[in-house]
C-alpha cells in the first residue's frame, strides 16, 4: 500500500472517499468540526438524528456530501469520547479499514491519527492504520478456481491537523506498512496447507528472502546430514516418520555499525504439520496443525518487516523445520534420545515435539554468544485454557528481557502475559530412565514446557512466548493472525533505541 502524509483543509481536499471519526453527541474533533461546516452541518445533524450511528466501529456510507472536494464520506463511530481508549480506537480502525478496501475506489484519505489517546502519539495512531490496511487488504485465495476480486485500493492518504506532526507521522507510516506486510507474510504462511509449506518449503522461502535482500540478510540451511554431524537428536527425532527431510534454517542480519555487536536471536517452532506422531491426535480439528508452523512464520514476518525497516542490529533468526508424522520409523513413546546439548530425554507423548525440536535450536544459538534469544512456538494446548486467545504466554530466565518482552507487546498491542518459572516446576520433568523427561503431566503444562526448555537456555538471557492461542483463529473466522510479528519487531526496534542511548552516553 503506498502512502502519503498531508495537511491540507479536509474540506477542499480531493479524495475518493475520506474517513471521518464521529463520537457520539456531535462531539467532533477540529477537522471533523471543519468538514461539518464546510457541508452546512450535514454530519451534525444526521449524528443529532440518530440518522448515522457513532457508536463504536459503527461504519456508515455518505455517497455524497456538498460542499466538500471528498467524493463520498465514510463515517467510523468512535462511541463515546471519554471512552475512546487504545481498545476502541483500534477496534474502529480495523473497521473503517475493512469497510474501505471493500470500495470501489483507488486511493482514499482517512482522518485518524489527531483522535486523542493518553500516551499514544501521532506516530503510534499512523503506524496502527498503516498495519490495519494491510491487514485488511490481506487475501488467501490462490487455491480457488474463481477467487473473490482483490481491493483496488492502492493509496491511502494520512490527514495530519499539523505540519509538526508530518516527520513522525511518516515515520510510523513507514513502520506500520513493514510490520503490516509482515504480518500477512507470516498469514500466508501459516493458511499454507501441509502438502505446500514443508520444511523444505520453509528452507526455499529463506533463500528467496536472502536473495530479495541485497546482501543485507545471509542464509544457511542444514540438512538432515548435517544435523547428523552435528548431533542434533532431538530435532531429528521429530521428523524421523516422516518422508519430507527435516532441516534447520539460519538467517543472519548485520545492521550494527559493531559487526562484533552480540547479536538478538529469534527461534521458530516449524513444525509444517502436526499429527501427533505415533502418540496421534483426534482426527476432529487435525486440519489446524498447518498452524503448527506459527512460531517460524512469525521469524519469517519479522525478517520481512525488519528488512524493510533496516534496524541497526546484529540479529540471528533461527527455524528448526520438521513434519511429526507417524510412520513405522518414527520415535515411539518411552524412546530415549540425545540432544545437542547432550542431555538424554525420555520421549513419554510424542506429541510434545515443538520443545524437541527447540531445545536444539536453543543449544546451536549459543555459538552466536547472543544479547538475548526469544523462542515463539505453539506449544501447548494449556496456554489456551490458562489465557484463552488473547495474550501470547511468556516465560523467562531473565526479568529485564520479560519486562521488555511485555513493554513491546503493550506498545504494539501484540500483547504477552508473564507466567512463572519456578524451581518447583522442574520437578515434574524427573525420569527414572533419562535426564528428564520431555513432558511434566496435565498440571500447569504451558509452564513445565518452558521448563523443559529453560535446561537449554542457560548461558544466556532467553524468554520463551507460547502462541498456541494467539497465533490462528478457528471456526469460520479459520486462518492464521500473523501474531507476535508486532510484539517481535517492536522488542527489537527498543533494543535498537537502547543501543543508540547507550552509544550516544558513551
Amino acid at each position: 500500500m503506498e502512502f502519503s502524509v498531508q495537511t491540507a483543509n479536509p474540506a477542499k481536499i480531493e479524495t475518493a472517499c475520506l474517513v471521518v471519526p464521529v463520537y457520539k453527541d456531535s462531539d467532533f474533533l477540529p477537522a471533523v468540526a471543519k468538514l461539518d461546516d464546510a457541508s452546512e452541518q450535514l454530519i451534525g445533524q444526521l449524528v443529532a438524528s440518530g440518522d448515522v450511528d457513532a457508536s463504536l466501529a459503527n461504519i456508515q456510507l455518505l455517497p455524497y456530501a456538498p460542499g466538500l472536494g471528498a467524493q463520498r464520506l465514510l463515517l467510523v463511530g468512535l462511541g463515546e469520547r471519554e471512552k475512546c481508549h487504545e481498545a476502541a480506537y483500534l477496534k474502529a480502525l480495523d473497521a473503517a479499514m475493512a469497510s474501505l478496501v471493500k470500495l470501489p475506489i483507488g486511493e482514499a484519505s482517512v482522518m485518524l491519527t489527531d483522535i486523542p489517546l493518553d500516551d499514544r502519539d501521532t506516530r503510534w495512531k499512523a503506524r496502527k492504520v498503516l498495519e490495519s490496511i494491510e491487514r485488511a487488504s490481506y487475501r488467501f485465495d490462490q487455491f480457488k478456481r474463481n477467487p473473490a476480486p482483490a481491493s483496488s485500493l492502492t493509496q491511502l492518504n494520512l490527514m495530519i491537523g499539523s505540519a509538526s506532526d508530518a516527520d513522525a507521522t511518516q515515520k510510523g507510516a513507514q513502520q506500520g506498512s513493514a510490520i503490516g506486510q509482515g504480518i500477512n507474510y507470516t498469514r500466508t504462511l501459516g493458511n499454507l496447507p501441509g502438502n505446500v509449506c514443508t520444511p523444505r518449503y520453509l528452507a526455499d522461502q529463506a533463500e528467496q528472502l536472502g536473495r530479495d535482500s541485497k546482501g543485507a540478510l545471509s542464509v544457511d540451511i542444514l540438512d538432515e546430514d548435517a544435523l547428523a554431524d552435528l548431533g542434533a537428536g532431538a530435532l531429528l527425532s521429530v521428523g524421523r516418520g516422516s518422508r519430507e527431510p527435516t532441516r534447520l534454517i539460519v538467517m543472519k542480519y548485520q545492521g550494527a555499525d559493531n559487526a562484533d555487536e552480540a547479536p538478538h536471536v529469534l527461534i521458530g517452532k516449524g513444525i509444517t504439520f502436526d499429527t501427533g506422531g505415533i502418540s496421534l491426535k483426534p482426527g476432529e480439528g487435525m486440519d489446524e496443525m498447518k498452524f503448527d508452523m506459527g512460531g517460524a512464520a512469525s521469524v519469517f514476518g519479522t525478517v520481512k518487516a525488519l528488512l524493510e525497516i533496516k534496524p541497526k542490529l546484529n540479529l540471528v533468526f533461527i527455524v528448526a523445520a520438521a513434519e511429526n508424522m507417524p510412520d513405522g520409523a518414527a520415535t515411539k513413546p518411552g524412546d530415549i534420545i540425545t540432544t545437542l546439548k547432550g542431555l538424554t530425554v525420555e520421549v513419554l507423548n510424542t506429541d510434545a515435539e515443538g520443545r524437541l525440536v527447540l531445545c536444539d535450536a536453543l543449544t546451536y544459538a549459543e555459538r552466536f554468544k547472543p544479547a538475548s534469544v526469544v523462542d515463539i512456538a505453539t506449544l501447548t494446548g494449556a496456554a489456551i485454557i490458562a489465557l484463552g486467545h488473547h495474550a501470547t504466554g511468556l516465560l523467562s530466565n531473565d526479568d529485564d528481557l520479560a519486562l521488555d518482552l511485555l513493554e513491546a507487546g503493550d506498545a504494539s498491542w501484540d500483547r504477552a502475559w508473564h507466567l512463572p518459572l519456578w524451581d518447583e516446576y522442574q520437578e515434574q520433568l524427573e525420569s527414572n530412565f533419562a535426564d528428564l523427561a520431555n513432558i511434566g503431566g496435565r498440571p500447569a503444562g504451558t509452564i513445565t514446557a518452558a521448563c523443559f526448555l529453560s535446561r537449554f537456555a542457560d548461558r544466556f538471557p532467553w524468554a520463551h512466548l507460547d502462541i498456541a492461542g494467539t497465533a490462528w483463529h478457528s471456526g469460520k473466522q479459520k486462518g492464521a493472525t500473523g501474531r507476535p510479528v508486532g510484539l517481535l519487531t517492536q522488542y527489537l526496534l527498543d533494543r535498537e533505541n537502547d543501543a543508540q542511548v547507550e552509544n550516544s552516553d558513551s
